[in-house]
Order: structure tokens, then sequence, then C-alpha cells
């Protein structure tokens, strides 16, 4: 593994890479209150996070997972784990990628995306639970707006592409094909583009 650059892994992350916290032993017996299964084929994880809730509360007091994946998505799931403990559901539905990433004191730029899977599986797992206590209201539902008619490309791509790499126009065309046919859509492109850079790196 290279140690130069983005690729440099902080000794906290290191630490929950080795010893990861609140690992899912038995999937079958664990009696949980809300479940959120997540894949991502391209980098090739699948992340499972279940959570028991204290319905008085309103707050989670267990959270355990279990991954397929990388160094950084095994250690960012461990640590999002240790975070939301006494958290509020809405608090903890509200963390994202750049919370679990401070909290591991940085990840390598390209591995931003891992981080994603344990927060997208920890929100299924608070609708789950939602779900199954008849607050449907709650659930929030998240309309993917279309960028790029000609090639069906839409913003939650756009923001997939840059949490895999994507940093520039030309990159971003690379892994999507955005912009390949009449290319009208590119000022809206970038305009996206800049929205998700800010919102994952500023």
């Amino acid at each position: 593994m290279s140690t130069q650059g983005n690729w440099l892994y902080s000794d906290k992350l290191k630490e929950h890479f080795m010893n990861p916290k609140n690992v899912l032993m038995d999937i079958d017996s664990y009696q949980d209150d809300g479940k959120g299964i997540v894949g991502n084929i391209k980098c090739g994880d699948q992340m499972v996070v279940v959570i028991k809730v204290d319905k008085k509360k309103n707050t989670i007091t267990d959270c355990k997972w279990k991954t397929y994946g990388c160094a950084s998505a095994i250690a960012s799931t461990s640590v999002l784990s240790e975070m939301v403990k006494g958290m509020t559901l809405e608090e903890a539905y509200r963390l994202s990628p750049k919370d679990i990433a401070k909290e591991l004191d940085g990840l390598p730029e390209h591995k931003i995306h891992c981080s994603v899977l344990g927060d997208k599986a920890l929100r299924a797992a608070i609708s789950d639970y939602y779900i199954r206590n008849g607050m449907q209201d709650k659930v929030e539902k998240k309309k993917a707006h279309l960028v790029c008619q000609c090639m069906n490309i839409t913003d939650r791509e756009i923001e997939n592409a840059v949490l895999d790499g994507a940093r520039t126009y030309y990159e971003l065309q690379e892994r999507t094909k955005i912009g390949t046919v009449c290319g009208q859509c590119k000022d809206e492109t970038l305009r996206v583009l800049a929205k998700y850079l800010k919102k994952h790196f500023s």
C-alpha cells in the first residue's frame, strides 16, 4: 500500500480497520428495530447496518454492521456505529461522509466514496424503523434530478462520480458520458459538479 499523498491512512482509521467496533456476528439472531442494506457494485462493497431504538427517547441504543468492503469502508462504518449511539434518529440521519471522515482524522480522497456506504445503510435502517412503526411520513424520498437528457444522467450519478474521484468536467465525462451528445447540459453539469465538490471536499 502506498503511503504517499492522498493514500495515507490516519492512525485512527487503521485502528478501526484492525479492531472494528460493533461488528454484526449473527445477522439472523440479532433482534433489530431497523435494518439497512446497500451495495456499491463499482467499489465491490456491500453494507448491512442494524439498529436498536429507545422508542420513548427516540434515540439509537445500539448499532451493528457487516460489510465485505475495503479498509476505508470497514473503518468508516466502525466509527459510525460508535458515533450514533445516544443520538436521536433525526441527528443520526443527518450524519454525512464528511462527519465520518472528520471523526477518522481524514480519509484518502479516493476512498471518500467508501464512507458513503455506512451512512446510506444507516439512513436505510432508520427509514426501515419508521416504516415498521407506521411513520412512513418521516421517510425522506429524495428525487433524482435529470441533468443530461441525452445520456439520462442525474445529479445523483454526478455526486457518485465525484465521490469516486471526478474533479473536473472532463473526468466526469469519462465516468458518465455526460454531455457527449449535444452538450447543452454543460452549464448545469458544471453547477452541479461545483455543488458536490463543495459539499464533500471544501
